[in-house]
């Protein structure tokens, strides 16, 4: 009789831990831009953001515009800024500058993520970016993304493990947002922004219940909402209206 099979504990994956894994086995290369040079695009744009789910402060979002020749960058690297340490980021960033045809960043504050939600704020940072490139492109490889730009575009799902040009973008926005959030650090103290960047960390959490949200969190995403108290005032105001929409209805004017 055959024994059963024995047991083994086995620990649990979580979501993000996957995700990591799967995106280390991808090749980060420029077989996308060769791909588009192929069929006579010159100038293409990299366009990505960060801060996307930050809990503090703006969204930033980079587009690089790249010489034809990138094997440097590659040997050298390059690939989604959130698989890189700080320094390997920041010796990057200053060689993508160094490299770089064009290079524009741009900065959606978290008023207007709260006014117009994080997606469109993200679009709109990408938007911008674009705008101020110095060399007009003739194609953008954006990351999961498609912008109100008359540009040809290519929406590539995960382009910063993909594209060079992307990562470049990823790379440009990250370190440009990390160097905002630890100046933010110095005029908003107690929240730990250097260490955790403005994302939803326990840390950052325990310091918004202590604390209270500063004037730059945003205060439409949940954490920051659960402790912000003009939050309930506002849910207080929208619930106790002066008139419900049936008491107008037929209602004479004078």
């Amino acid at each position: 009789m055959a024994s059963a099979p024995s047991i083994r504990a086995s620990k649990t994956v979580t979501a993000a831990t996957a995700k990591l894994r799967m995106l280390k086995q991808l090749v980060c290369s420029d077989a996308p831009e060769q791909a588009l040079r192929y069929h006579g695009f010159r100038s293409i744009a990299g366009v990505d953001e960060v801060g996307r789910g930050a809990l503090f402060g703006p969204v930033v979002a980079a587009a690089v515009i790249l010489p034809e020749r990138l094997g440097g960058l590659a040997r050298a690297g390059l690939k989604d800024s959130k698989q890189l340490t700080r320094e390997q980021r920041e010796k990057l960033d200053r060689r993508i500058r160094r490299m770089a045809i064009a290079i524009s960043v741009a900065e959606v504050d978290a008023e207007t993520i709260d006014r117009v939600n994080i997606y469109q704020a993200t679009r709109l940072a990408m938007l911008q970016a674009v705008q101020g490139l110095a060399v007009t492109p003739d194609h953008l490889l954006i990351d999961a993304m498609r912008l109100d730009h008359p540009c040809r575009q290519t929406k590539l799902i995960y382009g910063d493990s993909l594209s060079l040009s992307i990562a470049a973008a990823s790379v440009v926005a990250k370190v440009h947002r990390d160097g905002l959030m630890r100046a933010f650090d110095l005029k908003h103290p107690g929240y730990g922004l250097a260490s955790h960047k403005g994302y939803g960390t326990p840390a950052h959490r325990r310091a918004l219940v202590e604390q209270g949200p500063s004037t730059l969190h945003r205060r439409t995403f949940a954490p920051v909402r659960a402790v912000d108290p003009d939050a309930a005032v506002e849910d207080m105001v929208s619930s106790d209206l002066l008139f419900e929409d049936e008491d107008l209805e037929g209602a004479e004017w004078a």
